[in-house]
């Protein structure tokens, strides 16, 4: 038994050598991702959406959303974008088409408040990022890829990041048109999103 507790001794020193050595490996520590974490500065941000209506083209709005980005541009990968949409918070500068877009055939907001996208892979592309994730409206969830520009500035002496793109995707994909509002010839299926977002370092 004396010699098997040696042994064991022996291995757990070792261990705890090479947990040491590791740690202290100066080009080990500079191989970790320096992240970021970013939240919205939602005075300076925007979330918008365009769509065809009687075949002309209408714009919109959600004037309440939440961005948490943390973000290594050394290391993208170690990057994760998370996006709440207040659907409620629609504005399309048409009090009665709001209310029909929050109603039970389209946004259902009382049943289904939120959208939400989250993306755990942030790719580098030729022309910035991609967020490649899942959104989920209405309870449906879909993969998405969203491209977007990102970059960073000191302004006032604290750091700050500046995000915008834009996207596609098809209303229908997600439940919104029941009844009625199923068919395309009067509302289109595709919706443009674009964005333009202001974050600060957290």
């Amino acid at each position: 038994m004396t010699a098997m507790k040696a042994v064991a001794a022996a291995g757990a020193a070792a261990m705890v050598l090479v947990t040491v050595a590791v740690l202290d490996d100066p080009a080990r520590a500079a191989d970790a991702p320096d992240v970021t974490h970013y939240v919205l500065d939602p005075a300076k941000s925007s979330l918008e959406f365009a769509f065809l209506q009687a075949g002309a083209k209408n714009k919109g709005r959600f004037k309440h959303f939440t961005v948490s980005f943390d973000f290594s541009p050394a290391n993208p990968g170690a990057s994760r974008l998370d996006v709440t949409v207040d659907m409620n918070s629609v504005d399309t500068g048409d009090e009665e088409r709001d209310t029909t877009l929050r109603g039970t055939d389209l946004f259902a907001v009382a049943k289904f408040p939120q959208a939400h996208f989250t993306a755990s892979q942030i790719n580098k592309t030729a022309a910035g990022y991609e967020a490649v994730g899942k959104l989920t409206i209405r309870g449906v969830t879909r993969d998405m890829r969203v491209p977007f520009t990102f970059r960073t500035a000191t302004e006032n002496g604290a750091a700050a990041g500046y995000m915008s793109g834009k996207t596609s995707l098809r209303r229908l994909d997600y439940g919104v048109g029941q009844g009625d509002w199923k068919a395309t010839d009067q509302v289109g299926d595709e919706v443009d999103v674009s964005f333009a977002l202001r974050l600060t370092a957290h």
